[in-house]
This record gives structure tokens, sequence and C-alpha cells, in this order.
């Protein structure tokens, strides 16, 4: 058995072939320019066609990983802020039904990423596992006794909109003052050391232009020992500590798995977040929640996405079923 899993992202659209162990084949990936829903569906089926060709035969279905809110019924994008009002009721499930005449299942691609994860990645075994990606924003994604919270209308595992510094933190893409994606994303990362910039005025991160400056450069310089870097790199710690020890006092979960760009950090990252959730924890036993540095990086969505088309939505089951 196997299934194409797409994974849909504000840059690039990769489609792969996926085999119910897990395994991966034959990426194809095209990057985004124009996000209107048109241009994207168009490269989408160019994506899933190429993926489609190479699988040959058994393809059980077709799993979507999107930005936004989802309706698991009907495949539609009930919105989607990072893609514009153009996805506002978009419907990518029945559009790719009706080109491909296979099964298709649209979910977050959070959820989606979490769901590869936990089946086959660093959550493998657990019964509560947490997902929380890095990136431009923060995504994420809750499995609570084995189960994949969904929420009452899919809202569920947003773990990035919760407010950690409602005072006197940045303003998030959401509209809201200090959420944790804001604070703790890897823009969250870039918005600290401008914030420190004034007080550097001699640093190395400040040669070129502002849009030069990436998460990947800020991180490289921190973990160099330049004094900027650094200085930005603990206060953006200090703010992903929070969040991480607020989700362990919502959930205990066994495992919190940090996944995205600002991940490849690894010890880096891991060495200066645990000592402070522990520091921050008060209710829940130290330790029993572990923080680890997630197992598939960008190929989780695209895996969790098939995952929910051979399961025949987002379930967690470990043992896919065909869908009918």
């Amino acid at each position: 058995m196997k299934a194409i899993g797409v994974d849909l992202g504000g840059t690039h659209v990769m489609a792969a072939v996926v085999e119910d162990d897990g395994s991966i084949h034959s990426k194809h990936e095209i990057d985004v320019e124009d996000r209107s829903f048109p241009s994207v569906l168009k490269l989408l089926e160019t994506a899933i066609g190429g993926a489609l060709s190479d699988a040959a035969s058994n393809v059980v279905g077709i799993g979507i990983g999107s930005p936004g809110n989802i309706d698991a019924t009907t495949g539609a994008v009930r919105n989607s802020p990072n893609f514009g009002p153009s996805w506002n009721g978009a419907p990518l499930g029945e559009k790719l039904h009706e080109r491909f005449g296979i099964p298709v299942f649209v979910g977050n691609d959070a959820r989606c990423a979490t769901l590869g994860e936990y089946v086959y990645g660093v959550g493998r075994g657990t019964r509560d596992f947490v997902l929380i990606t890095l990136g431009t924003g923060i995504g994420g994604g809750i499995v609570a006794d084995g189960n994949l919270v969904l929420g009452s209308a899919m809202g569920a595992g947003e773990v990035g909109h919760h407010q950690i510094r409602p005072k006197d933190g940045f303003v998030c893409s959401c509209g809201k003052i200090g959420c944790f994606e804001a604070q703790a994303s890897g823009t969250g990362l870039i918005r600290h050391a401008m914030a420190l910039a004034p007080s550097f005025p001699r640093s190395t991160l400040l040669a070129g232009a502002p849009q030069d400056l990436g998460s990947k450069r800020i991180r490289k310089a921190a973990q160099a020992g330049e004094m900027h870097g650094l200085a930005a790199w603990r206060n953006y710690c200090d703010d992903l500590a929070l969040g991480v020890a607020n989700i362990v006092a919502f959930l205990n979960p066994e495992i919190i798995a940090l996944g995205g760009g600002v991940s490849k950090a690894e010890e880096f990252l891991l060495d200066a977040v645990r000592p402070r959730v522990d520091e921050l924890v008060t209710m829940a036993p130290r330790g029993s929640s572990r923080i680890a540095i997630a197992q598939f990086e960008n190929d989780a969505g695209a895996l969790g996405a098939a995952t929910m088309a051979m399961n025949g939505g987002l379930a967690t089951k470990p043992e896919p079923v065909a869908v009918r």
C-alpha cells in the first residue's frame, strides 16, 4: 500500500510517494511564487501528477497538508491567513479529486506533521505527544492518550497563538501582542536580534541589508560566540522555554518535539531550553516531559499527509487501513 503525501507551504509544494512502512520516495518539489488558489492548484496538480506517475500502482489516496483551518468532511480550506482571501472556502479536496479520480484527504499542515512524527518518528510509542514547529511561524499538534486532538472545528493545536508576553511583546501576524509565535518562531529570533541592535553597533550581524538577517545567520553567530547573536539567542530561548513550560502545564506530554528550521541547532538549542523549562514548571514533576528534536524535519508534513490518506482521515492508528 502507498499514498501520495503533499506538504503545501508558503514557499514551495512537495509531493512524494510514501509507503505504508513510512519510507518516502520520489519527491516532486515546486517553488510557490503566486499564492492565489488557482495558481497553487496548478502547482499541486503538476507535483501530484509527477508523484502518481512514479508510484505506478497501489495508490490508495492523496493526502494534503495545507495551511489554514480545514473542513475535513469536504476537504475545503475555510481560511488560510498566510495564503490570503482567495483561499477562503477554497474547494481544494474537491478540485484535486476531480482531477485525479482517487480519494483525497486534506488536513492542517502542522497536524499532518504531528501525525507523521507520532506514528513514525520521535513520538512513536508514546501516548501523549506534542510537536512544535519553529519556522517562519509556529505550528503545532497535540496527541493525547493516543489520539490526535483536532477540536470541535479542527482548530486545536494552534500552540503558536497563546500569548506569553501580552504587554511588552512583539506584534503577531494574527494581530495580538506577544504570541508564542511572535516571540519564539524563526521570525521571533530575528526580532530579538533587531531589538538588541542599538546595544551592538559594531555587530557583524548588522552588516548588509536588514532583509538579509535570517534566523540561520543569527543562530550560527550565537554558536560562534558573537556577542550580539548570543544575546539574541538567550532572549529567544527564554521565550521559547516560557511557551514550552506552558505546554507542559497544560498537557504534561511524554515528549515535546521541536521541529522546523531553528531546531537544526539541536543540542545548542536543547541545552539552553531544557534547564529554563525545568525552572518554570512548578506542578508537573521535573523532567516528566522530555524535550527532543523532531526526526523528520521537512519530510514530516508529507509523511503525515500520506498517513492520513492511508488511515482514511487524521487518525493516529499505527497500522494504516485502506481508504474505502
